[in-house]
């Protein structure tokens, strides 16, 4: 993976998340077309929050992304954006395979899935920690 850093004015950041988003009651309604067209939305999305999309790839029913972002953004915040946004294009530019399999304002699941991911493993980064030379006086 590309280590780009984030700067700001007040520092510099590497922080990464992976987020799984699937569609509501599990609906196999996602097609080459559409995620192409997500991963679009998404780089769009993330360029505006200040972070970026470092990857994006998906099935029928769920969708992966790997999102790089600063300090300053709220998880939670960023992905009712990113869900509510993307649902919203969806449902407009590809109308007649939505609505075939959702006849309500539906898309996204209530839910999704995260982790924190980095470059190096926990066992590692707590190895470096140990390592570091502490002052004996």
């Amino acid at each position: 993976m590309k280590n780009d850093f984030i700067h700001t004015a007040r520092g510099v950041s590497d922080l990464k998340c992976h987020l799984v988003l699937t569609t509501k009651y599990r609906r196999k309604i996602l097609t080459d077309a559409m995620l192409t067209r997500l991963g679009g939305i998404f780089m769009d999305l993330m360029g505006k929050w200040g972070g970026r999309l470092v990857e994006f790839n998906g099935e029928s029913d769920h969708v992966h992304l790997l999102l790089q972002y600063t300090p300053q953004t709220e998880p939670s915040k960023l992905i009712n954006n990113l869900k509510t946004v993307s649902s919203r294009y969806l449902r407009k530019e590809f109308a007649a395979e939505v609505n075939k399999v959702y006849w309500k304002d539906l898309f996204w699941t209530n839910g999704y899935f995260i982790a924190s991911c980095g470059g190096v493993t926990v066992e590692d980064l707590k190895q470096y920690i140990e390592e570091q030379e502490r002052p004996t006086a």
